[in-house]
């Protein structure tokens, strides 16, 4: 997957030969094909200029800052989101606090103190719709301005349309993925959605039945639908595994417990207990459903196991980012 991506907690903290960069700006949360458009756009410059590529983004979400009652379902957490960009090629990301002291810089203190006193921006990329400072009182076009007036170059790339022209957002995906329209999801991503977590202890019931599980507690914010997946599992050394997953609560078993995601990893026998993980979702198989009894279960679980290794001997890469996140061995 490349060089390891430098994970930075402050615009000020930028080590000296990563200044002058390019600096791509967002928050980037799924990092999906419309947010690609400007991440690609701010390697292509890096890589005329020789200049380092660097994103810029925020922790938390701005509007998990706004809305603290909200919860917002991320699609990329700040780990899972260092993995995509160190993918697809930048040196570093700065995973700027959003805070009250940040959120209260006015647009002219953010150029002055995080572009060109902390980072040293040698280009600034920008999505079309980019506000930053106080009251979003930034726009492009001032943050052109203040690139002629501190002498960095400023590029702002246009909205970036599904195949149907509809604008590719993170929300968008994060209401197909609720709904278990996993192909759609994965086409506006461009790359298989994936999750990542440490592999905790549960029940052992699924190693009872013959179908011991890698078990994963995401963020209760997560809004993933509920039920059985065709999945691609990534252990910490990289290597690949085809497998068949359950996200929700159980019902059968355990109806009132919390969501897990309990991955049954085919051909594998082996410890994975505090290993951090990552999953990327293939297919959605089937809903969730109560059964009667184990037995009933358990044949189920034969036929899902069936039904994900049809699914996953056929799959294809969607992307070069997605060969690099759920098809090649790191």
């Amino acid at each position: 997957m490349g060089a390891r991506i430098e994970r930075i907690t402050a615009y000020d903290k930028l080590p000296r030969p990563l200044r002058g960069g390019v600096i791509a700006i967002g928050n980037f949360d799924g990092v999906h094909r419309g947010h690609q458009a400007v991440l690609e756009r701010a390697l292509e410059i890096a890589r005329r200029e020789g200049r380092p590529a660097i994103v810029l983004t925020f922790e938390p979400h701005p509007r998990a800052f706004f809305q603290p009652d909200r919860p917002l379902f991320r699609l990329t957490p700040a780990p899972a989101k260092a993995h995509l960009l160190q993918a697809l090629g930048f040196n570093a990301v700065v995973e700027q606090a959003f805070d009250a002291s940040f959120s209260g810089l006015t647009a002219e203190q953010f150029v002055e103190r995080v572009l060109v006193e902390g980072l040293g921006a040698g280009h600034v990329v920008t999505g079309f719709d980019f506000h930053y400072g106080k009251a979003r009182g930034g726009t492009p076009e001032t943050l052109g301005r203040a690139g002629e007036a501190n002498g960095f170059g400023v590029t702002v790339v246009d909205a970036f349309g599904d195949e149907g022209g509809n604008t590719i957002s993170s929300s968008r995906i994060r209401e197909l993925l609720r709904q278990g329209e996993l192909p759609e999801a994965n086409g506006l991503l461009g790359y298989r959605f994936t999750v990542e977590a440490e592999i905790i202890g549960g029940k052992q019931l699924g190693r009872t039945l013959g179908f011991p599980t890698a078990n994963m507690a995401l963020s209760p914010a997560s809004d993933l639908a509920h039920g059985i997946y065709a999945v691609r599992f990534r252990r910490a050394d990289g290597s690949l595994y085809d497998g068949v997953a359950n996200f929700g609560r159980r019902p059968t078993v355990d109806e009132d417990g919390a969501p897990l995601l309990e991955t049954y990893l085919f051909d594998f026998e082996d410890d994975l207990y505090g290993e951090t993980c990552a999953v990327s979702l293939f297919a959605f198989q089937r809903g969730e459903e109560k059964f009667d009894g184990l037995e009933a279960l358990t044949e189920q679980m034969k036929r899902d196991e069936e039904t994900a290794r049809a699914i996953l001997q056929k799959v294809e890469p969607l992307s070069p980012l997605d060969l690099q996140i759920a098809f090649e061995r790191s």
